[in-house]
């Protein structure tokens, strides 16, 4: 059974499958590495403008290893998830510092890079280089549980083991079929074997699959563990002049890791003690917004204040003034035009953008 599901696959993804996407039709790891992260959690629609603006602003992984943190989050704004973001700056550091700019050419070795798990490290060995290496990423994880009817409770590791396991006995004995084949996994998981329907009709495995024999394609697969989504509140001060926003640096870990964001308050009393302090009239409410997470619903209160004064007389390349408050700082001014070479959070970059000025990030 496990030759005829990879000989069916195979030449399934050769007839059918998809061969145009911009990263596909290569083996240099570093375009398949950078579509891999980019693709994690996020739709294809979503990442093709991304990974364009990316080759054409980093072309190879010393151009990305070389630039400010700072020029990567302004390219990734507004695709989410920003570790990723962070952990791709810092693995294109290493490959250059410890592999001399060379992808290692083993899954087990890409996976000792930061933000490479062992699913993304087994796809960039088996596109590029052809390594018999399984992958398990949330669509494959549903694909084959599918074929397999595996029942097994993949919230406990031991499941997710055995799944493993199972993969690696399917894969097909020739390298060389290595990539369609992968290929093809990722394709059924994003055109055919879908969480809510399955288009058994058009797969090649509609005959061996034992689910869809079964008839329970959409019961499969079993994960018990449901993620607990939280509330979260934040008072926003987006203080602005003329020319200039004060923005302030989110520390290295948690939520806008490493972005720059308004001065941000837990509740609207501390918000409005520091507008009191400022002495600048008084804060325009905007409407509040839910920025929807993976594990979060964050409500958002934007608050405006207008600055005027010395502030109307900066000119490019004169110094910003400080911090309009001690409590503010460590912050910055940045002007209206250099907020599109900095990492925003793509609500608030939509948020503060001048009307004047519209973004060029999507």
């Amino acid at each position: 059974m496990p030759e005829r599901l990879s000989s069916l696959l195979v030449d399934w993804q050769r007839r059918y499958g998809r061969h145009a996407l911009p990263w596909q039709n290569t083996r240099d790891p570093y375009r398949v590495w950078l579509s891999e992260i980019m693709l994690q959690q996020t739709q294809v629609s979503t990442v093709l403008d991304y990974y364009a603006r990316f080759l054409a602003r980093f072309p190879d992984v010393r151009a990305l290893a070389a630039a400010p943190q700072d020029d990567v989050l302004a390219l990734w704004s507004g695709l989410g998830y920003y570790s990723r973001a962070r952990n791709l700056h810092r693995c294109a550091q290493q490959v250059v510092s410890r592999h001399g700019g060379d992808f290692p050419r083993s899954a087990a070795a890409l996976a000792e890079l930061p933000g490479i798990g062992r699913s993304t490290a087994a796809a960039i060995a088996s596109f590029c280089f052809g390594e018999r290496v399984a992958i398990l990423d949330g669509n494959v994880r549903r694909v084959l549980s599918r074929v397999l009817a595996f029942e097994g409770d993949l919230a406990q590791s031991a499941q997710e083991r055995a799944l493993w396991d199972r993969a690696t006995a399917l894969l097909p004995e020739d390298a060389a079929d290595m990539p369609a084949y992968t290929q093809g996994l990722m394709d059924l998981g994003a055109t055919l074997c879908m969480p809510r329907r399955a288009d058994c009709l058009l797969c090649p495995w509609q005959v061996p699959c034992q689910a869809r024999a079964q008839g329970r394609e959409l019961d499969l697969p079993v994960r018990t563990r449901k993620l607990k989504r939280g509330r979260r509140e934040s008072w926003c001060l987006w203080l602005r002049t003329p020319q200039a926003v004060w923005l302030q640096q989110r520390p290295d870990s948690g939520i806008w890791a490493g972005l720059w964001t308004p001065p941000m308050f837990d509740d609207a009393a501390a918000l409005e003690a520091a507008v009191s302090r400022l002495g600048a009239g008084t804060a325009q409410a905007l409407p509040s917004f839910v920025h929807v997470l993976t594990h979060l619903d964050w409500t958002l209160h934007p608050h405006r204040i207008e600055l005027g004064g010395a502030l109307q007389a900066c000119e490019p390349g004169q110094d910003l003034p400080p911090a309009p408050l001690p409590e503010l700082a460590p912050g910055r001014w940045w002007r209206h035009d250099a907020l599109e070479t900095i990492g925003l959070p793509a609500p608030l970059r939509r948020l503060i953008q001048p009307p004047t000025q519209p973004p060029t990030m999507p």
